[in-house]
C-alpha cells in the first residue's frame, strides 16, 4: 500500500534567494504595486499602506542586522527541509502550488488541476541564490497522477487535468512548470530528482478560488487516494508558497499556523476570506497539506517575517515538516 510519510511546507518568495542587502530594493519595487492587501484586509497601494503603517515599529524590522539574521535563518530552514526530504527516502512527491498565469490563463482557469504527464521543464536563468542558469527536464509520475485524477473525480472533486505544458500557450512559463514548483527543484530537491505529481491550485484569482475547507478536504482526499493506490510507495506531500505577502501580516499567519497545528477545520475555515488574496492566498496550499497529513505531527521549523519597506511590505517565510 502506498502511504504518505512526510509533509513539507515552504515559502517560495524570490526574497528567499536574494541576499539581505537586496531586500530594500525589492521594497522599493513594492511602490509600484497597486493591489496590496493590508492587515486590515483592505486593498490599497503603497502610499495607502504608509498612511496606516506603524512606522516606528517597522523601522526596527528593516535594519541591516535584522535582515541579515532573517536571511540566514531562511537559508538554514531551506537546508533542513531539503535534508528531511531525502531522509524520508521518498518514491514520489506530490506538490501543491499555485500557477500565477504561467501556464493556466484567464481563458481557462480551473480551481484544481492535476498534472499527469511524464515530464516537465524547469526553467533556469534566475539571477537568484541557488538557482541554476540552465533549463532542464525532470520526470513526473504519470501513473500516480492518473490515479489521483480518477480517485478525486469519484470523490466528487471536479478536477481539471493536464499531461503536457504547451510552449505555445502564451503564459509566462513558456511551456515550463510555474515558479511555485520550480522553487522546489532549485532549492529543496537539490540532490536526486524525485518523480513528482504537481497539483496546481488556483489560490490567486477570483472568482473560483477553493475555500479553505475545500482545500482541507482536498488534502484528505489526496491521502485517501494514495492509500488506495495498489502500489508499495513512500509518498511525500509538499505545499509551496505563503505565508502572508506582499504585506507581512503576522496575525493572519499565527491564526493559520495554529489551525494547522491543531488540524482544526473550524479554525482554518474561519480565516478572514478578504485577506486570502494576492500572496496571502497561498496559505491554501498549506491547508491542503494539513488535510493530507492528519496522521502525522507538524513541526514548525521556523517562522521568519521578512519586512522590506517602511510600509510593512515583504514576505513572512514559513517552513514546516509533518512526520
Amino acid at each position: 500500500m502506498a502511504r504518505i510519510v512526510l509533509g513539507i511546507g515552504s515559502s517560495h518568495s524570490p526574497q528567499l534567494s536574494t541576499a539581505s542587502e537586496g531586500w530594500l530594493a525589492r521594497g522599493e519595487n513594492d511602490k509600484r504595486h497597486k493591489q496590496l492587501v493590508g492587515i486590515d484586509g483592505q486593498v490599497t497601494d503603497f502610499e495607502g499602506l504608509m498612511e496606516k503603517a506603524d512606522v516606528d515599529r517597522i523601522a526596527k524590522e528593516i535594519t541591516p542586522e535584522k535582515m541579515l539574521d532573517r536571511h540566514e535563518r531562511n537559508q538554514k530552514s531551506i537546508a533542513k527541509l531539503s535534508k528531511a526530504l531525502y531522509e524520508a527516502n521518498l518514491d514520489i512527491l506530490v506538490m501543491l502550488g499555485d500557477d500565477q498565469q504561467e501556464y493556466l490563463l484567464d481563458d481557462n482557469m480551473p480551481g484544481i488541476c492535476v498534472f499527469w504527464g511524464d515530464e516537465v521543464k524547469v526553467h533556469g536563468g534566475q539571477p537568484l541564490i541557488g538557482y541554476s542558469a540552465e533549463d532542464r527536464t525532470v520526470p513526473t509520475h504519470s501513473a500516480l497522477g492518473l490515479h489521483l485524477i480518477e480517485y478525486l473525480v469519484e470523490s466528487e472533486f471536479d478536477v481539471a487535468c493536464s499531461n503536457s505544458l504547451d510552449p505555445n500557450k502564451g503564459g509566462r512559463a513558456m511551456g515550463g512548470i510555474g515558479h511555485a514548483f520550480g522553487y522546489v527543484y532549485h532549492r529543496i530537491m537539490t540532490e536526486k530528482v524525485i518523480p513528482a505529481v504537481p497539483i496546481m491550485v488556483n489560490t490567486y484569482y477570483p472568482p473560483n478560488q477553493p475555500t479553505p475547507k475545500r482545500c482541507y478536504d482536498l488534502g484528505r482526499a489526496v491521502r485517501s487516494a494514495i492509500e488506495a493506490w495498489p502500489n508499495d510507495a513512500r509518498v511525500g506531500v509538499l505545499a509551496s508558497g505563503g505565508l502572508s505577502h506582499f504585506v507581512v501580516d503576522e496575525g493572519l499567519d499565527e491564526m493559520a499556523l495554529d489551525g494547522m497545528k491543531e488540524r482544526s477545520v473550524a479554525k482554518l475555515g474561519a480565516l478572514p476570506r478578504e485577506k486570502l488574496h494576492s500572496g496571502n492566498s497561498e496559505i491554501r496550499n498549506w491547508i491542503s497539506v494539513t488535510g493530507a497529513t492528519e496522521h502525522l505531527e507538524m513541526e514548525l521549523v521556523d517562522y521568519v517575517p521578512c519586512y522590506r519597506s517602511p510600509a510593512g511590505t515583504g514576505c513572512a517565510m514559513g517552513f514546516a515538516t509533518w512526520t
